[in-house]
């Protein structure tokens, strides 16, 4: 997702798919030993932004949040990812068991390409994370593989003002597929402080989108410490041959099917010398099950993961220079009326509970966990 590396609205699998969600009593301990105290140095101090923002008194923040969550019925749940809307006391900051890991964090700023795995078939039984590529799955078969590039900026602060931290996800040739829609085009998501834009381009835009859409008025890029958001897990965390320290919720979609949510680091492999920040290994969620896209699971598993200030004149001002001063909303999780509307609504989705369209982040419930 998310939107943009963590969450950007993703679409939901067929609840019968997924397994229990955990249940570990707070002091439960990890099969394995409890893990070695890792250095924190400034990983954990917070951006300037952040502090600033943190200096306004408690009652100021918390109006500004409210204020900012009825900007419009274009900001999603994200389990305070994205932002803090939708969001109960106590119910968007995970408590960690005296087991439990310290939590990774992200560098101020990073760049990453990836290999994304629409997976559609043989996940019943094989479930992510994965490898790169997915072991014990086939591809043509069970999976698709396409490649795009994430870059990051914590410190970025908007012209005007609107939040801090930039986020760029580019899709190449095949876009994030967690819509009702066919996703075989270029695709940008980017956030510009608080504001999230969608971009295609002109050598593939699909017939009727424009350019540039307004995504959100409120979707920040994920914070430096976003894990605090999601449950460790343990299960997942033995995956790829049990060098994993993995994260997964599974939200509840609008008929009760599960939404998972997701990322891993590498357990034992870092991005600096000081071993300050662990490497991201795969960001992995639940996509649109409708056909198209027909993604049950999607992988984006990382290739190159470098502490690396992007570029702003390849990232950041696409926004100044493809979107208009008020770009229109865009109408990706409720596409608009189309010829072939009638046949798509015939056409079989993945499980008998598959939702018609691609329900999911758009209007799933952060406020607990799935059942099976």
């Amino acid at each position: 997702m998310g939107l943009l590396a963590f969450g950007v609205g993703i679409g939901g699998c067929s609840k019968k798919k997924d397994p229990a969600p955990q249940e570990r009593p707070p002091e439960a301990a990890d099969a394995r030993s409890a893990p070695e105290e890792r250095p924190r140095g400034t990983a954990d101090a917070p951006s300037a932004a952040d502090a600033a923002a943190d200096a306004r008194p408690p009652a100021e923040r918390e109006q500004a949040d409210r204020d900012a969550c009825k900007k419009s019925s274009a900001i999603y749940p994200t389990k305070g990812v994205h932002s803090p809307c939708y969001c109960g006391p106590d119910e968007c900051v995970e408590k960690r068991n005296p087991s439990d890991p310290p939590d990774p964090r992200y560098p101020e700023h990073w760049v990453s390409r990836w290999n994304m795995y629409r997976v559609y078939a043989g996940y019943e039984d094989n479930l992510p994370p994965y490898a790169d590529p997915p072991a014990g799955l086939e591809p043509g078969k069970d999976y698709e593989r396409t490649q795009g590039v994430t870059y990051y900026d914590d410190a970025y602060v908007p012209a005007d003002g609107d939040g801090h931290g930039a986020m760029m996800e580019h899709y190449e040739k095949y876009c994030l597929p967690i819509f009702p829609i066919e996703s075989r085009f270029t695709c940008s998501f980017i956030s510009l402080g608080n504001k999230a834009y969608f971009l295609t381009y002109d050598e593939d835009r699909p017939e009727g989108m424009p350019p540039c859409c307004s995504f959100s008025p409120y979707n920040h890029p994920p914070r430096r410490d976003f894990i605090k958001h999601l449950p460790y897990s343990p299960e997942d965390s033995t995956h790829v041959d049990d060098k994993l320290q993995a994260y997964r919720y599974i939200a509840r979609g609008p008929d009760g099917e599960g939404i998972w949510f997701a990322y891993a680091f590498w357990r034992d492999e870092w991005l600096d010398p000081e071993h300050e920040f662990q490497k991201p290994q795969s960001f992995y969620f639940s996509g649109s099950p409708t056909k198209p896209p027909d993604a049950p699971f999607v992988s984006q598993n990382y290739i190159d993961f470098t502490i690396e200030k992007p570029d702003p004149a390849e990232t950041w001002a696409l926004v100044a220079k493809m979107c208009p001063a008020d770009p229109p909303p865009c109408q990706l999780f409720d596409p608009p009326e189309s010829a072939d509307d009638e046949a798509k609504k015939d056409a079989p989705t993945v499980g008998a509970e598959a939702p018609a369209k691609g329900a999911g982040w758009n209007n799933a419930n952060f406020g607990g966990e799935a059942t099976p």
